[in-house]
């Protein structure tokens, strides 16, 4: 049977998620937050990654949010320069061709 995940938050970091998870502008740092509160609530990786947001996702990505917040705070919930899809048409290569 898997060791159930421990993650002891501090009052000001419980305050600090629990903000983000309801006001941030943005809806993937809102679903991370609520992650990590549900994981230091108790709740299993397992649990929270199947039915504990609005989608499910791998356990894997749960815990890789855990471990970030860990390591650096809720700055690990931004997504980093040059992620996502690259553009498929550039204007200034439109110019070019004429």
């Amino acid at each position: 049977m898997p060791v159930p995940y421990r993650l002891v938050l501090t009052a000001g970091q419980r305050q600090e998620l629990t903000t983000l998870r309801d006001r941030a502008a943005k809806p993937h740092l809102r679903e991370k937050a609520a992650a990590v509160l549900k994981v230091a609530d108790g709740a299993s990786l397992r649990a929270v990654a199947r039915a504990g947001l609005l989608r499910p996702r791998r356990v894997e990505t749960i815990a890789r949010w855990v471990r970030a917040y860990q390591t650096d705070g809720p700055a690990a919930f931004a997504v980093r320069a040059g992620r996502g899809r690259k553009p498929a048409f550039s204007p200034s290569a439109a110019g070019d061709r004429a």
